[in-house]
């Protein structure tokens, strides 16, 4: 029923009384919110913890969403500063947003080939794995544009800069993970190429 529906669209129903609507937004989001948490968070109980939290503080404040970005860049600020308070309460060290643990997420669960499951979890692991070893700066523009699917645009709006600074730190990011594959992973790196 919701499947062809935009977010806003979606939202639009929440707001005007259909609150079931909701659960496809968190169906929607819930893997992308989790792995956000897991990166700030490390430990998979507190990040369930306070992914269930950044849900609830999405619906309490949907009527601010104004459409303006993508829904996802929104509820990345959501998350952001939700993990950030966690962690502040906690009084645990913070960290950057990309140099912690990832969660893989296997974007083709549908598959029936464990062999082919296998292999994309390990291309994701390695990815990861140099995703890691960048600055925070690198590995949050690398993290917000392939894995939060966002544009330019919205990158800018959520680490306050203009399009073009993004397009040159996302750029020089890339030539960075580019460096750290090669010199960490070229005999997997060689494979992938080759295939």
């Amino acid at each position: 029923m919701f499947t062809g529906l935009t977010d806003t669209e979606i939202i639009s129903r929440v707001l005007k009384g259909d609150q079931q609507a909701y659960a496809h937004i968190v169906e929607r989001y819930k893997n992308y919110v989790f792995t956000l948490a897991m990166r700030m968070i490390e430990s998979r109980e507190d990040a369930e913890e306070v992914a269930q939290d950044i849900f609830i503080k999405a619906y309490r404040s949907l009527a601010d969403f104004r459409g303006e970005s993508k829904f996802s860049t929104w509820l990345y600020t959501i998350a952001r500063t939700s993990c950030i308070t966690f962690l502040r309460k906690k009084k645990l060290e913070t960290v950057s947003i990309e140099n912690e643990k990832t969660l893989i997420q296997v974007e083709n669960r549908e598959s029936g080939f464990k062999a082919n499951v296998v292999e994309v979890k390990s291309k994701h692991a390695m990815v990861n794995q140099a995703i890691k070893m960048l600055s925070p700066d690198d590995a949050q523009v690398i993290t917000l544009f392939y894995k939060g699917e966002q544009t330019l645009e919205e990158i800018g709006l959520v680490l306050g800069m203009e399009p073009n600074t993004v397009k040159v730190k996302l750029h020089r990011a890339r030539q960075r993970l580019r460096e750290k594959m090669e010199k960490h992973f070229s005999h997997e790196v060689h494979d992938i190429q080759s295939e």
